[in-house]
Formats: C-alpha cells, structure tokens, sequence
C-alpha cells in the first residue's frame, strides 16, 4: 500500500491544536468532506505525539502549505522536533489554535468526531473560521518528497 500511495500526489497541511501543549503535524490526508455544513478530514496515527492533543482539542488549525513551505513541512513531518520553536513563525488564532504564518490558507475547525481506522483516527471537524488569501502556490507531496505544482 505505501508503494501504490508514494504514486499518488497529495496537497501538503498541517495540522495544529493546543491542550496541555501545542501539538502539530505534518499531513497528506486532508480532504473536503461536505460544503454544508463546511466539513473537513484528516487522519492521525495513534502513536503519533501529536495524538493525544488532537484526541482531546475541541478545535484545531488546518493550514495549506505553499511550495515555499518544504522546511516548514519537513519540520512538523520531524519526530521529536521542537516545531513551534524558531525559525517556525506563528500566533493564536480563534479558539486558541495556534496558527502558522503567511501560509496559503487556514482554517479553525471544530472537532465534531474521531472515527477509528486501524492504527489511526479519521478526525473530522466543521470549520469555524479561516482565510484562503495568504501567499503562494501549494506544496505537493509525491514520490516521498514536496514539491511544487507545475502548470
């Protein structure tokens, strides 16, 4: 499945919440599941660091990367890493969720489930908020590395 999935392009995001700590990852499952009401979903591994924040957050921040966001997505995509540190620019955003600087698009969203899949949840969350009018073109995921979109 990884090796069928590696050939499949995916728009790079990350996603952010606030708990005990701020939590973030890096992910290629997001996907528009319903315009009303404004519904969107992502997948996280259980083991994840991130998991245990985004299991209880009653919102998170969904931002589309731009194709000058590959540290940024490697970063979030890192274990272990401090990715809220510098050079990572953000600010707290509606509902507190911590939103990442001069990215294409974001949204705050509302946490209506958590469906589990295998080693994973399929969170889905209504958006609340957002702004698609930031900078760029977006960063795709293809072949295990982030690339541009070319015309």
């Amino acid at each position: 499945m990884r090796a069928a999935f590696r050939r499949h392009p995916a728009g790079v995001a990350v996603i952010t919440a606030r708990g005990r700590r701020l939590a973030g990852f890096t992910a290629t499952s997001l996907t528009s599941v319903s315009a009303e009401p404004p519904l969107v979903s992502f997948g996280v591994g259980t083991a994840s660091g991130s998991w245990p924040v985004i299991a209880e957050a009653e919102h998170v921040g969904v931002h589309l990367l731009g194709e000058h966001q590959r540290e940024l997505a490697a970063t979030f995509a890192r274990s272990g890493a401090d990715r809220f540190a510098p050079p990572t620019r953000w600010r707290e955003g509606p509902e507190g969720v911590p939103l990442l600087e001069s990215v294409p698009v974001w949204l705050v969203c509302r946490v209506v489930a958590r469906v589990p899949a295998g080693d994973h949840r399929v969170v889905v969350a209504e958006v609340v908020a957002g702004d698609p009018a930031g900078p760029g073109r977006p960063l795709v995921h293809h072949d295990g590395r982030y690339n541009a979109l070319r015309d």
